[in-house]
């Protein structure tokens, strides 16, 4: 029979197909003496070379080994969903597909778990091989992404962690949201740790983001960690961002018009203006500025309501695929 895998590694390629081979030898090598039972998920996300090819070539000759392919290329988030769906294991490893991160480590990330009653181990490309061009906004988006949603890591953007699988699997990924598996984890109150791990230079291919869309996707980012800051502490009860947003905005408006009306009460009884020239309900903006306030604040407030309502029906409940699957190949079932 086949065993019941204690360790998933799930690993997106797209246009890898130099590293799969070598790449599936190094974990082996490291699981192997490791002594638990492990698979292997590969996800092909629409590579055009011969990724695929290689992925079942290796299949065929090694045990233990889940592949599924997309139709096309639906970005990493959409094969990290795949990956994790497929995953069997109680942990669930992740790491990128360009040897960069180093399959020796995948030991100790998971023993790192188990000894601290982690829920995530998240690895630390602390003496990262990567020219500073690539590594500057990473390390912009890393740092923004860590302080706005506070997670107690450093380097977000390293791919080589360890998960229990209850945290993945109740975190439907969409969009970009790859980046934040981990914020999803702090947030339904999972034990984050985080640890060094080796870093190497690219063998093969060339990176997928050029240095210019690397400084391009900052902006995404920003709007992705925005988006997620509302998912985790608003989306089941937006009413408390819009309503406090909308209360502020109420509360100018009326301090606003009190003003007007207070001056304007106090020239009827005899007493000049208050602030030299005009009487503030003579000047343009005393009378435009509290109403449009209070337009904001009726704005917001019905923001509010409506996105209560569609709490119902957000992006979760409908249980959309973010992908979609060619094909699938499992290598032979081995005795023990």
């Amino acid at each position: 029979m086949k065993k019941t895998p204690d360790l998933s590694i799930v690993l997106p390629i797209y246009n890898e197909e130099e590293s799969v081979v070598p790449l599936c030898r190094k974990i082996r090598e490291a699981l192997d003496p490791f002594g638990r039972p492990y698979e292997i998920v590969l996800v092909d996300d629409g590579s055009s070379d011969g990724s695929w090819r290689a992925m079942r070539e290796t299949a065929e000759k090694h045990p233990n080994m889940h592949l599924v392919r997309f139709r096309r290329n639906f970005g990493q988030t959409a094969a990290l969903a795949a990956g994790f769906d497929a995953a069997a294991g109680r942990i669930v490893v992740t790491m990128d597909s360009d040897l960069q991160n180093d399959p020796a480590d995948i030991p100790a990330v998971v023993e790192k778990l188990e000894s601290e009653g982690a829920d995530v181990v998240s690895g630390w490309r602390k003496d990262r091989k990567d020219s500073f061009i690539r590594t500057f906004p990473s390390r912009i988006m890393n740092g923004f992404i860590a302080w706005y949603l506070e997670l107690p890591i450093h380097d977000n953007g390293c791919s080589l962690k360890a998960y229990r699988s209850e945290v993945v699997k109740g975190f439907h990924l969409y969009g970009e949201m790859h980046r934040f598996v981990v914020a999803h984890a702090k947030w339904v109150g999972g034990k984050i740790v985080e640890m060094p791990v080796r870093h190497h230079p690219r063998q093969y291919g060339t990176s997928k983001y050029a240095a210019l869309f690397g400084l391009a996707r900052i902006p995404r980012v920003v709007l992705d960690t925005f988006t997620m800051k509302f998912l985790l502490k608003y989306s089941n009860r937006p009413m408390h961002l819009f309503g406090k947003i909308g209360g502020w905005c109420l509360l100018a408006g009326a301090l606003m018009l009190g003003l007007v009306g207070f001056e304007w009460l106090a020239s009827i009884c005899g007493g000049g203006p208050w602030f030299g020239g005009s009487l503030l309900v003579k000047r343009p903006f005393w009378v435009i500025a509290p109403f449009m306030f209070l337009g904001f604040a009726a704005q917001f407030f019905v923001m509010g309501l409506n996105a209560e309502l569609n709490t119902r029906t957000w992006f979760e409940s409908q249980k959309k695929p973010v992908y979609t699957v060619r094909e699938t190949f499992d290598s032979p079932e081995t005795e023990g």
